[in-house]
């Protein structure tokens, strides 16, 4: 596991436990539901990690996608070891489906904006498009009027 040597980003360092963590034990590499505490089992077997890189590694996991998904269905909680610790409650499952539901809405809602500011580009664009055509049309016309008057002189 990573020790409390000095890293640039601690998210960064956060990050690279939390792979650590995926290889080295099967609940987080599945994205099982982890029991509750779990931070102080991982402290026992690792007391030279960082707590601040752990608390931030546990929290990227369980708000990842995988692990939420996981909560919403699942009815028993994980050791390190792979064995049941207690059961999932319904509050914890509701809140995972609401934070899935919250995030799917905020995405939708950020694809929607992303759609707005494209059509928006694209009639900006087709507006400088027409504006640039009628005035070659305009150029065009003044043109084909001066070679006009300038023959009959």
């Amino acid at each position: 596991m990573t020790t409390t040597e000095a890293t640039p980003n601690p998210f960064q360092s956060a990050r690279i436990l939390l792979k650590e963590l995926q290889e080295k034990f099967t609940v987080f590499g599945e994205f099982l539901p982890l029991a509750i505490g779990i931070d102080k089992q991982l402290i026992a077997q690792s007391p030279d990690v960082s707590r601040k890189a752990l608390r931030t590694a546990l929290g990227i996991h369980t708000n990842s996608l995988r692990y939420l998904k996981g909560m919403e269905k699942a009815t028993v909680r994980f050791n390190l070891d792979g064995s049941n610790a207690d059961e999932v409650t319904d509050v914890h499952r509701a809140h995972a489906t609401t934070t899935l539901k919250e995030r799917f809405k905020k995405n939708a809602e950020q694809r929607k904006a992303q759609r707005q500011v494209e059509e928006t580009q694209r009639k900006a664009e087709a507006a400088q498009k027409q504006v640039a055509e009628a005035e070659l049309q305009r150029a065009e016309k003044l043109s084909q009027l001066a070679e006009k008057f300038s023959r009959k002189n």
